[in-house]
């Protein structure tokens, strides 16, 4: 199996919520991935950040896509969870992306588009997304493209931990020259300290080049 994961971006004025984050430039929108929704009944929920939530839910309510919405809770100044309930004229891409075998692990709006952070068994999978957005006169751009077999495979004896450290930090660019991410970003986005996800980085890269670059009747106990 070859681990892939995907960012996308994708335009559509008829994808959820696209006319309320056009009405509200202030918004910013998030799916909220962790929340136990009930798939029978047909609400989703989203993170919202915004300066004016009068205005944000007057887009809602002139919305194409928005069948119905609730403020759920208020998390803080100027962010809320809302439920929403889609129309039949809202364009959804989690459904082909879970027709591939494939999950979106985020989905934030940028005020025009959507872009999407989409993991898939096989790179081929994501053309399923393509004929859809084809289909659709959906704009679609694949702004980054990870593949993590080596790495997942690897009998390099990397804990789970280790592993996701590594990957996390390969995502975020804190190996690139210049740095993408700075080892902050990177134990923020694990949610542990700096100095834990500095030693996970440590010990995992050790262990990588032990496996790779050192022979087997070489390498320490």
């Amino acid at each position: 199996m070859t681990d892939i994961k995907a960012v996308v971006r994708a335009e559509h004025p008829d994808i959820v919520l696209t006319g309320t984050a056009t009405h509200d430039r202030s918004s910013s929108i998030t799916s909220v991935s962790e929340a136990g929704t009930d798939p029978t009944s047909g609400k989703f929920f989203y993170r919202i950040e915004s300066a004016d939530f009068d205005q944000f839910e007057d887009g809602l309510r002139n919305d194409r896509t928005v069948g119905a919405f609730e403020r759920v809770i208020e998390t803080r100044d100027e962010e809320a969870i809302y439920s929403v309930e889609y129309t039949d004229e809202a364009k959804l891409l989690s459904p082909v992306v879970s027709a591939a075998s494939g999950v979106i692990l985020d989905m934030k709006n940028d005020g025009t588009a959507w872009v999407l952070t989409i993991w898939v068994p096989e790179r081929t999978d994501l053309v399923h997304l393509w004929d859809y957005a084809q289909q659709n006169d959906i704009e679609i751009e694949l702004l980054r493209v990870n593949d993590y077999a080596s790495l997942g495979n690897t009998d390099a004896g990397l804990t789970d931990s280790q592993r996701n450290a590594l990957l996390v930090a390969c995502d975020t660019g804190y190996f690139e020259e210049p740095r993408g991410a700075t080892l902050g970003e990177v134990a923020a986005d694990l949610d542990i300290s700096q100095p834990a996800a500095s030693g996970l980085l440590r010990r995992g890269i050790k262990r990588l080049i032990i496996s790779s670059l050192i022979d087997e009747d070489e390498r320490p106990e």
